[in-house]
């Protein structure tokens, strides 16, 4: 027998049980091998009037937008000074969340949104330092996350901070992160 032969009639193997039973149904006939692919060789020059294949239409670079920071109007808090829009993500259910980098320190931003908010906020972990500040009344039926601002440290032993997106941007690392989930109206 040639080896197309012994190919063909050769039996796939099953190598997980079957549901309904342990082996094969005598209904199931057993799959029948994929078929090879026989390629022809191109010829390597066109004869005269042959067509010429097009050229692969070349992908356009893809141009990235880049996102427009929100208003504070738009996120019902105010954003700490000289904090930069790093972006912004899908929470579900309707909700996104908006994240910003900044050079100041964790203690500077718990106490200027302390502050601002006319609220302590709560320290949710210690390390790494993380501060939430409730904003809004959270609807479990229609929300995902509460509305609120969290601040987290990412400046320690083992992090010299959060790395700017941007390429070239400055700071290199955001020591402090802050993000902001707005109210839903």
């Amino acid at each position: 027998m040639t080896l197309a032969a012994v190919l063909t009639f050769a039996q796939t193997p099953q190598p997980f049980p079957q549901p309904g039973g342990g082996g094969r149904s005598s209904q199931q006939p057993p799959p029948s091998p994929a078929a090879p692919a026989t390629a022809r060789p191109a010829p390597s020059t066109p004869g005269p009037g042959a067509v010429q294949p097009a050229p692969p239409a070349s992908a356009a670079p893809a141009t990235v937008t880049p996102e427009q920071a929100p208003t504070e109007a738009m996120l019902g808090v105010p954003v700490f000074p000289n904090a930069q829009f790093i972006a912004s993500y899908n929470a579900g259910r309707g909700q996104r969340y908006y994240i910003f980098g900044t050079a100041a320190s964790f203690v500077d931003l718990v106490n200027y949104y302390r502050t601002t908010l006319k609220q302590r906020g709560e320290l949710t972990y210690e390390v790494p330092a993380t501060h939430e500040f409730d904003v809004g009344k959270f609807d479990e039926d229609r929300m995902a996350f509460p509305p609120g601002v969290v601040i987290k440290d990412f400046q320690s032993d083992v992090s010299q901070g959060f790395p700017n997106p941007k390429p070239g941007g400055q700071p290199a690392r955001f020591p402090t992160i802050i993000q902001i989930v707005p109210v839903q109206k």
